[in-house]
Formats: structure tokens, C-alpha cells, sequence
């Protein structure tokens, strides 16, 4: 397949790309370098933008980064020429709270018991609750990057299904565990767990203090919040924004702090 392609070496998170077609409509992609090496080779990749009939048209940088534009007809008969200029973002990239701000997201390592019985040690200290259909693209790796820092981590291998219990896999997963994620993404949302919310499980019931990190994978915060309202706003990491390395990193030094 012909394709025109831009190097656009590294650019700034939310900075503006902005492709300029003549000729046909075309398929305009913003890669990162591992993505524009599977396109190159005919291989399954991610991309930013889609089939543009209009120009000029504007691609915000998800993140900082190195990045490529690539512009073809999808197979289709025509001609397209095209220019691409980089603007600078209307907004500067939005602060993030760090973690290590938010210490309800670490629970202490033992647990008291009762009648005065020894303390219960917590096993693990990262648990991940996620869709099966997420493993292969975001759990696993982030598991093993977890685990490179020495951390223990616990993550279900499970398939979720209407009909089980969500609630009683993320409690058994929190009570085990310091640290809690929960993967939301398309297919954790589509499992049929719509109308549960998960507020009782982000926050302690009394205090309100988060106990569980949201990690956005591939979805939109109104996504977020058509399935609960709340979750919308607490502290999150988003992989669009984030790396796997800098979430493990960032989870690693809260943890070990």
C-alpha cells in the first residue's frame, strides 16, 4: 500500500498536529515509533485520527514523545497531496495529582484482627482487577513491570461473566492486597456490570478516602461517566497519557515510600 509518511521527531504532549489534504479524502494516522513500525510492515496498530474529508485537519499529541503522520487512500483509487505543520496546544497539559499525595491509596501491611488474635499480614501489595479481553494488552505487561520492581502482585485470571460476582473478587483482591487497580475500559463495562456501582469499593464507606486506582485504558471520560458518575473524578491514570513503565514506576514509589 503507498502511503506519505512524516517523521515529526519528538513532540510535547498536547501539542497540535495539523495535516493539510489536497485532492482525495484519506486515512490520516498519528503514530508513536513502535506503532509506525507495525503499520510499515503491514501489522495490527493503534493510531490517533481516522479517514479525513476535510482539512485542515488537527490531531492533538497525547502525549510527549516521539510521533509520526502517515496519510494514504486506504487502497483506493486517487490522488492526495498534503502538507503538516505543528501548532502549539491551546491549553498546557493539566497537572496531575500524584499518588504519592493520595496515602489512603496504600493500606497498612497487617490487619488487626479481633479478640486479640495475631495480625492478619497482607500477601500481596498490588492487586489488579481487570477484563479478561485487557490481559494480553495492559494487565500482563503491567504485572510484569510491576514485578520487576519487586513488588507482589495479585491479579485474578478470570473471565467476567453475568452472573459472578464482581464485588467479591475486587474485596478478596483489596483485602489481600496494599495497593488496588481496577482496569476500566470498554470491556470491563460491557461485561454487564452497567448498573453496579463501584463506589463502595473506590471509597471507604465513612471516610471517603479512595482505597482502589482507576486506570482509563482506551476510554472516554463520558464513558466513565455514564457508568458511574463518581469515578469520573477521583484520582485516575490513563493510558493514553501514561506509559506502562511510568504507572508501574509511580505505583512502585508510593508503595516502597
Amino acid at each position: 500500500m503507498k502511503y506519505q509518511s512524516y517523521d515529526l521527531g519528538q513532540l510535547k504532549g498536547g501539542e497540535i498536529v495539523e495535516v493539510t489534504l489536497k485532492g482525495n479524502s484519506a486515512n490520516v494516522k498519528l503514530m508513536d515509533s513502535s506503532n509506525f513500525s507495525h503499520y510499515k510492515s503491514g501489522r495490527r496498530h493503534t493510531f490517533y485520527g481516522g479517514h479525513v474529508k476535510r482539512s485542515p485537519f488537527k490531531i492533538p499529541v497525547p502525549r510527549s514523545g516521539k510521533w509520526y503522520i502517515t496519510i494514504d487512500l486506504g487502497g483506493y483509487a486517487g490522488n492526495v497531496s498534503s502538507s503538516v505543520r505543528i501548532l502549539p496546544g491551546i491549553l498546557p497539559e493539566a497537572r496531575q495529582t500524584r499518588l504519592s499525595n493520595v496515602p489512603s491509596l496504600v493500606q497498612d501491611r497487617e490487619i488487626q484482627s479481633e479478640f486479640g488474635e495475631e495480625p492478619i499480614v497482607r500477601k500481596y501489595d498490588v492487586f489488579i482487577s481487570h477484563a479478561s479481553e485487557d490481559k494480553d494488552d495492559i494487565v500482563r505487561p503491567l504485572a510484569h513491570a510491576l514485578q520487576s520492581k519487586q513488588l507482589r502482585v495479585w491479579y485474578d485470571e478470570f473471565e467476567l461473566r453475568i452472573g459472578d460476582s464482581l464485588r467479591q473478587k475486587i474485596d478478596k483482591g483489596l483485602a489481600n492486597s496494599r495497593f488496588g487497580i481496577v482496569v476500566l475500559s470498554k470491556n470491563f463495562i460491557r461485561k454487564g456490570w452497567t448498573n453496579y456501582e463501584l463506589d463502595g469499593i473506590i471509597t471507604k464507606s465513612i471516610s471517603g478516602e479512595q482505597i482502589v486506582l482507576p486506570l482509563w485504558h482506551n476510554i472516554t471520560k463520558q464513558e466513565v461517566m455514564d457508568f458511574s458518575p463518581s469515578l469520573a473524578d477521583k484520582v485516575a491514570r490513563n493510558t493514553a497519557s501514561f506509559t506502562i513503565e511510568e504507572i508501574a514506576d509511580e505505583i512502585a514509589e508510593v508503595i516502597n515510600n
